[in-house]
């Protein structure tokens, strides 16, 4: 094979633009504050609970107990913390089996609501506006045994029924905040669904009714599968979302009763500041960052790699 000569280097080189300087430095400025921000806030703390979680420390003396793996394999060998994991694992099922095909069906008939879809839409939007504080102080007072709004339309319906504590039956917690999750967070991915409705053209649906389709064939063959950037990426939020819940079930149940309700992130809380077993606590986020980051590297190269190309 003939080798380039030496010209042609040379004139390759020539033609190569300069590099500039001034917008390099430019560039960096706006990058460093982000990248520092980001790196002292972000991956430091990773880092620092990674390296705390081979400690048995309570964080306020020095750490000199070094446990190497033992706080990893007491996580997995205790079954409240199982049961935790279990909890986050059934609200993401749930979630994907309801709470999203609840948002799709409100998108398209909201879609097909020709005159105040802009009042449909902030209606069911207003809840996520809450905070979850503030969201989880109203519902405990709706789910409260005596005088709850629950219980009241239980007994309209039903005069002779006993009132129910759903927040303090193990059974029922989970479903019951589910409930109020859902309430929260429906007009979110409703939004999301909403807005990937607005970028599919009318006359791709015109077409197929004209040729023949239902609305039923047309849904299912051309707007879902022109919707499909936006489901999976409504996937990967509430997926991520199910598996960091806290501050709404911390607020209504703490956890409760008897660990019925506890997530990772309330399990974490528990031991990490409250009991102050901060050693412990910072194997568990590894455990919950480590959980989240692996399926989000799994989701966004297998699944959702054909909408980055």
């Amino acid at each position: 094979m003939a080798q380039p000569s030496t010209r042609a280097i040379t004139s390759a080189a020539a033609r190569r633009p300069p590099i500039r300087w001034g917008k390099v430095a430019t560039i960096a400025g706006f990058l460093l504050p982000a990248a520092i921000i980001y790196m002292g806030l972000v991956l430091l703390p990773v880092a620092q609970a990674v390296y705390y979680s081979f400690f048995r420390w309570n964080g306020l003396g020095p750490m000199s107990n070094f446990n190497g793996l033992a706080n990893y394999a007491r996580a997995f060998s205790d079954r409240v913390f199982v049961g935790a994991l279990s909890h986050n694992l059934i609200l993401v099922v749930m979630s994907l089996a309801f709470q999203l095909p609840l948002s799709l069906g409100l998108a398209l008939l909201i879609r097909e609501i020709r005159w105040g879809r802009a009042l449909f839409r902030t209606i069911f939007f207003l809840p996520f506006v809450l905070s979850e504080v503030v969201t989880g102080v109203v519902w405990t007072f709706i789910y409260r045994p005596q005088g709850g709004l629950i219980n009241a339309l239980l007994k309209l319906v039903a005069p002779g029924m006993p009132e129910t504590a759903l927040l303090a039956d193990p059974k029922t917690v989970l479903y019951a905040l589910f409930v109020v999750i859902t309430w929260k967070f429906f007009g979110y991915h409703m939004i999301l669904y909403i807005a990937g409705l607005q970028n599919i053209p009318h006359e791709i649906e015109e077409a197929a009714a004209i040729d023949g389709c239902s609305r039923l064939q047309a849904l299912r063959y051309i707007t879902i599968p022109l919707l499909g950037s936006t489901i999976r990426l409504s996937i990967y939020l509430s997926v991520l979302g199910s598996l960091q819940f806290f501050d709404l079930i911390w607020v209504m149940t703490t956890g409760g009763p008897v660990s019925a309700s506890d997530t990772m992130a309330t399990y974490l809380y528990k031991y990490g500041f409250q009991r102050f077993q901060l050693g412990y606590g910072s194997a568990i986020a590894v455990c919950l960052f480590l959980i989240c980051f692996g399926f989000s590297l799994v989701y966004q190269r297998f699944v959702m790699r054909r909408d980055y190309e």
